[in-house]
């Protein structure tokens, strides 16, 4: 697959109307959000006594508050409908929103304007389960990383272009507001125009009987998004990153006000380049997942989230004194820079972390539930945005700054992204196995088609060295059941990480006869489960590179729970740094580090065909003479 495969996307009909659909709908909620706040913040408006800090954070609040009322709603009618109808019937809806918007404007009535912000929200959480689920309906799985990064980059474009729009529209002329009228009502018409070249996409549960019981039916789609936990905890995941982004960009007016002293232009350049740093992560996922789904790059995301919030915390240039400073002023202030640069990592790192969440999701849900889930996604995103917009009028209630509440959101996101990576060791064993296979060493798998995409079977491969499990795991799409020698299973702090990464600890018959009979158990319930158990069955690190002989364990695997076998063989990592020197002790640094590894994954063997002496051959075939 080419590395430009996700812009092809653009040219075609499953996914060009809808992306314009979707771009020119979130352009025009920023324009609205934008033009509206910039104009409440700067002119000094008391909208019912609440100052421009405090209103940010009730606007943000009033945006979401449908998503927690409505999502179930919404999300049992998008499964229900075909899908380009809804769409088109929420985009007229969306016609008659910003016509309501524009008066509001023109008549300068700011209540009118907090009544459209919220049925905004209403028409926004009917809009997102149909977006979300359109794409896996539309998009074959391992297209689902490259689209939702375009979604996500064209997203975060059209809220710089919303930013800047919103911006000028209400910053020229304050006192005439027919500009940011004339574009929220023209941008809404190209919208439904671009919403009629949809394609059909069928109804995925037309017999659903819609239930109206906002709450029960709350808690019922929530229930579905628990049947897979880990698609739970992505949604979990997704809706931190919205706290943390509602946690930081809702203060940017009154942190350009207040701190920068900068003027509504300079509120603009600020999000503006947070959105960039969005949109460049996001599409730079899919050349760092190698076009997959990559759980990876979701730590690798939190960590940048924390490294750059905090230095944002300490990047406080000196107010000056006087008038507002303009977009020129600011950047001739040597400081400004950093403040640039780190909120242009923070939009980086975080579509670093949302996307491959995203497609996660759309991958392991089921497809008759999933405009729910989403809905599910979108009631715990909302609850946790609102918790993110109460969170930030305690602590500024409470005298702390703006700088001291972005350390504050650091350091929960630390504490967070630490817990949820306990409660799903997978992403933090795709963490490690992206760091390895990217930097450490030059993974290069073939025969990756061999792996089933779904149903249980059994990995058996040469052990070379201790980096094997972190070589497979970031090779290998599907997660892996590693069975492992007990005494490493046992390490301390390290037990709780192989426990919950389902990890199987074995022992010799000689050592514990126990422990291997419940290790056989386990792997015999895995397989049951439909999952892929790994063994090397060599029961050991090979003492001189060669395949040493294979045990007759996986025979009674197979003899109890017949499954496909695939062979796989890791070369060229006999004297590397992980592995064991002829003496028996591992080898000094640096080995071969940066090298490339070659790993060469066989066509499965029959349950029928399966004995160790043919497995062994298998293997030694495959690693060939690159040992």
């Amino acid at each position: 697959m080419s590395d430009l495969s996700q812009f092809r996307l653009l040219g075609q009909r499953r996914f060009a109307p809808f992306f314009a659909t979707q771009f020119l709908g979130a352009l025009n909620d920023n324009i609205f959000r934008n033009g509206f706040l910039i104009l409440a913040t700067f002119q000094g408006v008391l909208v019912f006594g609440m100052n421009h800090s405090l209103l940010a954070n009730v606007a943000g609040a009033l945006f979401i508050l449908p998503f927690v009322l409505f999502s179930a709603t919404a999300g049992q009618i998008a499964d229900k409908y075909e899908k380009s109808m809804l769409m088109r019937r929420i985009k007229i809806l969306e016609i008659v929103l910003m016509a309501m918007a524009a008066v509001a404007f023109i008549a300068g009535s700011y209540a009118l304007l907090l009544l459209v912000l919220f049925l905004m929200g209403c028409q926004s959480t009917l809009f997102g389960p149909v977006k979300y689920a359109y794409l896996p309906q539309q998009l074959a799985t391992g297209e689902l990383v490259g689209g939702n990064a375009l979604v996500e980059s064209g997203t975060y474009v059209a809220i710089i272009l919303g930013l800047i729009i919103g911006g000028l529209t209400v910053g020229i002329n304050p006192e005439n507001p027919a500009l940011i009228a004339l574009c929220l009502t023209g941008f809404a018409a190209l919208g439904y125009l671009a919403s009629r070249e949809i394609p059909a996409t069928r109804a995925v549960d037309p017999t659903l009987k819609i239930s109206f019981r906002a709450w029960s039916e709350t808690w019922r789609i929530v229930g579905f998004a628990r049947e897979e936990r880990s698609v739970f905890l992505s949604i979990l995941g997704i809706s931190w990153f919205w706290f943390f982004g509602s946690a930081m960009t809702l203060q940017m007016p009154a942190y350009t006000l207040d701190v920068l002293h900068g003027n509504e232009f300079v509120t603009t350049c600020l999000l503006a380049t947070f959105a960039i740093g969005v949109g460049i992560g996001s599409l730079l996922c899919e050349r760092l997942s190698g076009h997959r789904i990559e759980l990876g790059l979701v730590p690798f995301g939190s960590i940048g989230l924390s490294l750059f919030a905090v230095d944002l915390y300490f990047a406080q240039p000196q107010a000056s004194a006087g008038s507002l400073l303009t977009v020129a002023e600011f950047l001739r202030e040597p400081s400004s820079w950093r403040v640039l640069a780190d909120l242009t990592m923070l939009g980086a790192f975080g579509g670093f972390y949302s996307v491959p969440l995203y497609a996660i999701i759309q991958a392991r849900a089921k497809r008759q539930h999933l405009s729910r889930i989403i809905a599910a996604n979108n009631i715990i995103n909302a609850l946790f945005m609102v918790g993110a917009s109460l969170l930030s009028i305690a602590v500024l209630s409470a005298g702390f700054s703006i700088p001291e509440l972005f350390l504050v959101v650091a350091v929960l996101n630390a504490l967070v992204a630490s817990y949820i990576y306990m409660l799903l060791p997978e992403f933090l064993m795709r963490f490690l196995a992206w760091i390895a296979i990217t930097f450490v060493y030059r993974i290069q798998p073939a025969g990756i088609e061999n792996i089933p995409d779904e149903g249980p079977a059994v990995v058996v491969c040469n052990h070379v060295s201790l980096m094997d499990p972190v070589i497979l795991g970031g090779s290998v799409r599907r997660p892996l059941r590693f069975v492992m020698y007990y005494k490493i299973f046992d390490i301390p702090l390290l037990k709780h990480f192989f426990k919950n990464a389902k990890a199987i600890p074995i022992a010799g018959a000689r050592e514990d006869e126990a422990l291997m009979n419940e290790a056989f158990e386990k792997v015999d319930a895995e397989l049951a489960a439909g999952n892929i158990v790994c063994i090397f069955p060599e029961g050991g690190l090979t003492p001189d590179g060669e395949v040493q002989r294979f045990r007759p364990g996986i025979e009674k695997i197979i003899a109890r729970r017949p499954v496909p076998v695939v062979p796989v063989a890791i070369c060229r990592l006999w004297g590397s740094w992980f592995s064991r020197q002829e003496g028996g002790w591992l080898r000094k640094f640096p080995g071969r580090l940066f090298g490339r590894v070659p790993v060469h994954i066989g066509q499965p063997v029959p349950p029928a065909e399966v004995t160790a002496e043919k497995l062994e051959l298998l293997v030694r075939t495959l690693r060939g003479d690159e040992r």
